[in-house]
């Protein structure tokens, strides 16, 4: 090969190493958007403290699905969609995810506006724990030793919580065990991030008109209150839900897996973060404790799964 053919050579393999760079470091800046979004939502809810929480979760639902289908329909049009929605055991499966997420929602959009925002951070820290812990019970996962360890040091973590204030932090577990499911159930419909939820969200789009006219009618919905800013605020609710999806989809198709492990945990931080600086609520040495165990567990299972990615790598 002369030496003007393996500069060319040269010049392309470097054209491609950019370009690839540059696509990992545009996907984990999308990441990381998306969680800090996902961190910051407690300020956009509390702006919402006059609305009831499902007034809220169902309204985040309808307008979720109006941005995401016309986002679509720009792109393209709404085949996938279409096709899932046909099929009788993927619509049954994405009916599943549907109802779980608005649990999840609906959890979250209460504690926040009942001042539980640390606590229900907790949900999401523990999250990647709960995944684990579904993995080994219902798809036959196995575990290293350090996960194990992880698993049972969040677990302990829990059960001092619970033992020393007196109840189960059961908040905290059904946002964090709702959205766990939902990933599993995700997991195994074959629809891409942004098809999927506009087909959950279509599933659910007439129970939740229906309960937004039903709430118009009783006189407790926003329209007929004359709560204008709270309906504007409560349609953004459609770019709040859908954008940070999109750039964690665009981020997770770029980055590794145990990178986009680790960037999960920003969004509860900065929860956290509010909860006791903005929100002034309380946070005790029992809860400091409690998290400071699961923080632990979450640094070990971060940490082998660190080891394995290069492991698998070299």
């Amino acid at each position: 090969m002369d030496s003007s053919a393996q500069l060319s050579t040269g010049q392309a393999t470097g054209a491609v190493s950019a370009a690839v760079a540059r696509e990992q470091r545009n996907g984990f800046v999308a990441a990381v958007v998306a969680h800090a979004i996902w961190g910051l939502l407690p300020l956009y809810l509390h702006l919402l403290a006059s609305v009831p929480a499902l007034q809220i979760m169902v309204h985040r639902l309808v307008w979720c699905c109006i941005v995401v289908m016309s986002w679509l329909l720009l792109r393209g049009g709404l085949g996938p969609v279409r096709a899932a929605l046909r099929d009788p055991g993927t619509r049954w499966r994405l009916a599943a995810s549907a109802a779980l997420i608005s649990i999840n929602w609906l959890g979250f959009t209460w504690a926040v506006n009942n001042g539980h925002v640390v606590e229900v951070s907790l949900g999401y820290f523990i999250n990647p724990l709960l995944n684990v812990a579904i993995g080994v019970a219902f798809l036959g996962e196995k575990l290293t030793r350090a996960r194990w360890f992880a698993v049972l040091l969040a677990a302990a973590g829990v059960a001092y919580l619970t033992v020393m204030q007196g109840r189960f932090p059961s908040l905290a577990l059904v946002v964090g065990m709702s959205f766990a499911i939902y990933g599993v159930i995700r997991k195994v419909i074959p629809v891409e991030a942004i098809d999927g939820l506009a087909a959950e969200t279509a599933l659910l789009m007439p129970i939740g008109l229906a309960y937004l006219a039903w709430c118009e009618w009783a006189g407790t919905g926003v329209i007929g209150n004359g709560e204008w800013s709270s309906l504007m605020l409560l349609a953004a609710s459609g770019l709040i839900t859908a954008v940070p999806l999109g750039l964690f989809s665009y981020g997770a198709r770029r980055i590794p897996y145990s990178t986009i492990g680790l960037i999960q945990y920003l969004g509860p931080s900065i929860q956290i973060v509010l909860g006791v600086f903005v929100f002034r609520e309380t946070f005790s040495h029992v809860q400091a404790v409690s998290y400071g165990l699961i923080w632990i567990a979450l640094a070990l299972y971060a940490a082998d799964g660190l080891r394995r990615s290069r492991t698998a790598a070299t």
